[in-house]
């Protein structure tokens, strides 16, 4: 029986392609019906339902119908398609949609019975939910709502009624308006800003012009500023607010026009000010960044704006600032493992060893950077988890006939991989380890790699390793990285990262392939290596993708001091910046990640160099450390000649 099930499991790539192969009609018909969906064109839906009943995708037909007539369908119609597939991705989309409609049309006895079963509500929902309660008189619902003034930045229509109900309410005066449109500038939501101005009182509400100057034109306002800012809050507030604008392209001029103007400002708004100009002058690794940040005082910084003034604290070594900014971050924030981290370093520099190991302890055994590095720092190095059993047969039959599972794989079946990967994803939300273990096995053998690690990733208690850090292709990566003196488990860390090892993953920006090549940059390196005929037809072939991959991350090293973090964040954001964002003097390298000024490629870094350790241990069978692959990175250099031909 044993054998039995191995050779059904070896085959299962065959036998999928088999049935795809015997289902083309009911397969075609599917891709008509969602031509048909995509179109609104429901007659021709109609026709084609029927000849899919019984298809293993049914569950997506039955939805599209009551989708495209769901205005006038029947609630029992509608009850009983949730019934029907009940706990199902499509029967969480359908209810969704549905009490959309009914919030709209504030029918809230019908929300009220149904939202309860929602399992992943949006905030357009949630704020219908919240519109709900406050109908029935709820009297706690502003409780609820008043975290939200400063968190819903742009927040969906649904909000509005209840977020405006603070101000009818007194709940939020001027202050608190005043507050969330800071809040809005920074995050560069301008006309979301200039609406929330809307709820100034009268004398504070500056006209369409200026607001509209302020936000998109703010030199020549600035230049105008009347004489008697001191006496007008609108025009202090404003004047803040146009600085903040000019510091996002000019730090040092903000703080021109700021040291010009200070005198005539209240402390609050004083202190916002510098904050945003030290903000800004962080992000660019400015001398001046802290300077600054030190004479914005005690006032309340953004999540955003403290995390900066941390970083800048961490390249200029002063631990003290580090302690003091996390510990007055909210919980929420500082309890997250990059502050925990810090925080105990912040301790460690400070004498306090006992408070700082019981930080390390906290995120220590994290399968994640910062919980590489507090192992590090209790004296442990990074090993694998002693690898669980293997799915027996029952669990693989098991999860095999989970329909969820069936519907993902039917649908990167029809290459529809948006709505397979959905679908797997919701089904695993309520796997135990064992069948996560098995949905994982089944989707590797199904050459689905990126949800097999998808579904490794989320084991609690019971482990499997070499599905979390896949190494498939290693006919093509390890020579590949070999002949290029390359570290594999770096090379595979990357590539992980990159495309989860997608053959034919395209990014939004048009890298492809399964190490993510910009079209420039794969015909810069074919040109260097004198790859003859080269075309970008031939960019996601996996031995063309991975000779130029692997060559351009040994030319990027080579260009970078042989260092895997420099060159990590070069492949992501390009060599140019990677040497821009090293420091006056030698930097950590956790350090450098850290302040890395892109969100993406900081998030990027980190977890290549994680990834790394994890697929060294695997290859090596033996503990690793990540420090010594972070190491120390040089100072920048006046000239570097050796990266700049690099795309």
């Amino acid at each position: 029986m044993k054998f039995r099930l191995a050779v059904f499991l070896l085959a299962l790539p065959l036998l999928t392609a088999h049935v795809a192969a015997g289902a083309a009609t009911a397969d075609d018909r599917f891709l008509a019906a969602l031509d048909a969906v995509r179109a609104g064109d429901r007659n021709k839906l109609e026709r084609i339902a029927p000849e899919l009943q019984g298809y293993e995708l049914e569950a997506y037909v039955d939805y599209w119908r009551l989708l495209l007539n769901l205005g006038s369908a029947d609630p029992a119609t509608i009850k009983a398609f949730l019934s029907r597939y009940e706990k199902s991705y499509v029967a969480e989309k359908l209810r969704s949609d549905w009490l959309k409609q009914l919030g709209m049309k504030r029918q809230w006895a019908e929300f009220d019975a149904e939202y309860p079963a929602m399992v992943q509500p949006d905030q357009e929902l949630s704020c219908y939910a919240l519109q709900s309660r406050q109908a029935r008189g709820d009297a706690s619902v502003l409780d609820d709502v008043m975290p939200l003034w400063l968190t819903l930045i742009e927040p969906p229509t649904s909000c509005y009624p209840v977020l405006e109900a603070l101000i009818l309410e007194k709940r939020v005066l001027a202050d608190g308006v005043w507050t969330r449109i800071r809040r809005q500038f920074e995050a560069n939501k301008l006309a979301a800003a200039r609406y929330s101005m809307n709820y100034l009182p009268p004398s504070q509400t500056p006209d369409a012009r200026a607001a509209l100057a302020v936000s998109e034109t703010p030199m020549p306002w600035l230049a105008k500023l009347p004489a008697n800012l001191a006496g007008s809050r609108m025009n202090r507030e404003l004047a803040t607010l146009a600085i903040s604008r000019i510091a996002r392209n000019d730090p040092q001029m903000a703080a021109a026009h700021l040291s010009r103007i200070e005198g005539q400002l209240q402390p609050g708004e004083k202190g916002w000010a510098w904050s945003q100009i030290g903000w800004q002058a962080a992000q660019r690794h400015m001398a001046e960044a802290l300077e600054w940040y030190r004479k914005a005082g005690d006032v309340p910084l953004s999540d955003e704006v403290a995390q900066w003034k941390v970083r800048a604290s961490l390249r200029a070594q002063d631990w003290g600032t580090v302690r003091s900014t996390i510990e007055k971050m909210p919980p929420a924030l500082a309890e997250l493992p990059a502050w925990t981290y810090w925080l105990g370093r912040a301790y460690r520099a400070g004498g306090r060893i006992e408070d700082a190991n019981t930080l390390f302890a906290k995120i220590a055994g994290q399968p994640n950077f910062y919980g590489n590095l507090a192992d590090e720092e209790l004296g442990r190095t990074t090993m694998t988890p002693p690898k669980a059993a293997s799915p027996t047969r029952d669990e693989m039959a098991q999860t095999a006939a989970n329909p969820g599972v069936q519907r993902s794989l039917a649908l990167y079946r029809l290459n529809l991989r948006t709505e397979g990967v959905k679908e797997w994803n919701w089904t695993l939300r309520s796997m135990s380890d064992r069948e996560l273990l098995a949905a994982s096995d089944i989707a590797h053998r199904a050459g689905i790699y990126d949800r097999a690690i998808a579904a490794a990733d989320r084991t609690k208690n019971e482990h499997d390793y070499s599905l979390r850090y896949l190494s498939p292709y290693s006919d093509q990566v390890r020579p590949a990285a070999r002949s290029q003196s390359l570290d594999d488990a770096w090379v595979y860390g990357l590539m992980r990262q990159e495309s989860r090892f997608v053959t034919n993953a395209k990014s939004t920006v048009g890298a492809s392939g399964l190490m993510q090549l910009m079209p420039a940059t794969a015909k810069w390196v074919a040109n260097k290596i004198g790859l003859k005929g080269f075309h970008q037809g031939q960019v996601n072939d996996t031995d063309i993708n991975v000779l130029l991959g692997t060559t351009y991350m040994r030319l990027v090293m080579e260009s970078l001091d042989n260092h895997p973090v420099l060159a990590s964040a070069a492949y992501n954001a390009g060599p140019g910046r990677a040497r821009k964002w090293r420091g006056d003097r030698p930097l950590e390298g956790a350090v450098y990640a850290e302040t890395i000024p892109f969100n993406e490629t900081r998030d990027y870094v980190k977890k290549v160099m994680s990834n790394s350790v994890y697929y060294s241990a695997l290859f090596d069978g033996k503990p690793q450390s990540i420090k010594s692959r972070l190491g120390v990175i040089g100072p920048r250099a006046t000239v570097d000649p050796k990266g700049e031909e690099l795309p």
